[in-house]
């Protein structure tokens, strides 16, 4: 059996790791599991509740971004939720990232040429885009638009209000034209006469 040895003295420092550590909320009665098999005192449930609302009021008293919550009949440290704006635009940053070239390139076409089938998109790009379409849906970049009124009724995709929160615009209008993008080319001679 493995001696914690601080346990016979102070438990708390462990039920805060085993708080801090677990990804889903923890039960007082799982964290007495945890503690009894790693000593050889036996922690009541009322003494475990005790020692985390010490826990929740050290955080409370301390003023930090994280708190002690009981959440789904255990515990779990979050963040407070007035730190909501900043977390939530770290997830904006983050999920930028993880666009593919193949995702980019995708809701270059759904942006310029909305609303548009999922056929109208592969002929664009030249490959079976399911996959990434499933992916900006999930990620809302996108929606259904309604249904084309041509054979077998196809899917109608168009950008969301979060593709516009995403890109920092106001409407598919603030887009850059086509024309921007388009490098002059061909150009013979000095451009200074």
């Amino acid at each position: 059996m493995l001696c914690l040895s601080m346990s016979f003295t102070a438990p708390e420092p462990f039920i805060e790791a085993l708080i801090f550590a677990s990804e889903k909320s923890i039960s007082a009665e799982e964290i007495q599991q945890v503690l009894a098999e790693l000593s050889e005192e036996q922690f009541s449930l009322k003494a475990i509740e005790e020692l985390i609302e010490k826990i929740r009021q050290k955080y409370l008293d301390l003023n930090l971004a994280i708190e002690l919550v009981q959440l789904n009949g255990g515990f779990q440290f979050l963040t407070r939720k007035e730190f909501y704006p900043v977390i939530n635009q770290l997830q904006i940053q983050r999920s930028r990232k993880k666009l593919s070239q193949a995702a980019l390139e995708t809701l270059s076409i759904i942006a310029y040429k909305q609303p548009v089938t999922k056929l109208e998109i592969e002929q664009i790009r030249g490959v079976n885009c399911d996959y990434t379409v499933q992916k900006l849906l999930e990620k809302e970049l996108i929606s259904i638009a309604g249904k084309s009124e041509t054979v077998g009724k196809p899917l109608l995709y168009a950008t969301s209000g979060l593709f516009m929160d995403y890109f920092g615009i106001n409407s598919t209008k603030d887009l850059p034209q086509l024309t921007d993008l388009v490098p002059e080319s061909n150009v013979i001679g000095d451009q200074t006469e």
